[in-house]
C-alpha cells in the first residue's frame, strides 16, 4: 500500500480504444496514465489531480486531426496538476479554473483559460472568442493568437499581457512540442519543431499582469538570498499587485 505517497509516473498505463462518454480521467491521480484511441465527450481531465491524459484519433483514421474536434466542452476543469496531450481540437472552456496543469491541444473554442490560476497551456491552433476572460494566473502559449480574440475588458483595463516568448519559455514550448509529438504522433507538432524559431516567432504568451509580478518579486527576492515566501518577498508582492 502506497498511503498518501504518490506513485511514480505511468506506474498504471492504461490505453483504451473507442468512444469515451463523460469526464474521461476526473480527478486521476498521479501515477496512473490514460492513453485513448479514439474521441471523447466533455470534462476530459475535470480536476485532473496529477495523473496523465493522451487522447489522439483512432488508429484507423486518416483525417488531419487538428482540422477536427477530439474532445468535447470544458476540458480541464479545476484541474490542479497532472498532463494531457490532446491531438485534435477541444469544445469551449478549456481549461476553466486550472491551477496547476499541463495541457497541450490543437485548437480550442470559446472561452479558453477561463479564470485560471496556475499551470500552463499550448495551444497549437485557433482559439475562439474571450479568450482568458478572468484569467488570474498561469501562462498560455498560443500559435497565430488574434489579439481581437481576448477578453476585451482584461486588454482594455492591462490585467493580460501579449508577450514574446523569453529564452526560458521557448525551452518550455520545445519540451512540450516534443512530447506532444511523441506521445499522440502528431504530425502538426513535428512540423512546428522542424523550424522552430519561426514557431516561436509565431507564438503568443499569455501572462496576467498580477501573476507576473508576483513572479518578479519572488526571483528578486531569491537572487538577493531572501526567502521567496518570507516577509520581505511578501510585502514587496503587496506593494506591486496593490494586495
Amino acid at each position: 500500500t502506497f498511503g498518501t505517497d504518490c506513485l511514480a509516473t505511468d506506474t498504471i498505463d492504461i490505453t483504451l480504444t473507442g468512444q469515451a462518454g463523460q469526464s474521461l480521467g476526473a480527478f486521476l491521480p498521479a501515477g496512473i496514465t490514460l492513453r485513448l484511441y479514439g474521441d471523447s465527450n466533455d470534462y476530459v481531465g475535470k480536476g485532473l489531480s496529477g495523473g496523465r491524459i493522451i487522447v489522439r484519433p483512432d488508429r484507423s483514421n486518416v483525417f488531419p486531426a487538428e482540422r477536427n474536434v477530439i474532445a468535447g466542452n470544458v476540458i480541464g476543469y479545476g484541474a490542479t496538476s497532472g498532463e494531457m496531450f490532446l491531438r485534435g481540437q477541444v469544445g469551449e472552456r478549456f481549461m476553466v479554473r486550472n491551477s496547476g496543469a499541463t495541457a497541450v491541444v490543437e485548437g480550442i473554442g470559446d472561452h479558453g483559460c477561463e479564470y485560471m490560476t496556475g499551470g500552463q497551456t499550448l495551444i497549437l491552433g485557433s482559439t475562439g472568442r474571450n479568450f482568458g476572460a478572468g484569467m488570474s494566473g498561469g501562462t498560455a502559449f498560443v500559435v497565430d493568437l488574434l489579439p481581437a480574440r481576448v477578453n476585451k475588458d482584461a486588454l482594455d483595463n492591462g490585467e493580460l499581457l501579449l508577450l514574446q516568448p523569453d529564452a526560458e519559455d521557448a525551452d518550455i514550448i520545445r519540451g512540450l512540442l516534443i512530447k506532444h509529438a511523441e506521445e499522440t504522433g502528431s504530425p502538426l507538432a513535428a512540423s512546428l519543431l522542424e523550424d522552430f524559431e519561426t514557431t516561436v516567432s509565431r507564438i503568443t504568451k499569455v501572462l496576467p499582469r498580477d501573476y507576473a509580478a508576483v513572479l518578479d518579486a519572488r526571483a528578486s527576492a531569491a537572487e538577493a538570498g531572501l526567502d521567496p515566501d518570507g516577509a520581505e518577498a511578501w510585502t514587496k508582492i503587496l506593494e506591486v499587485t496593490g494586495g
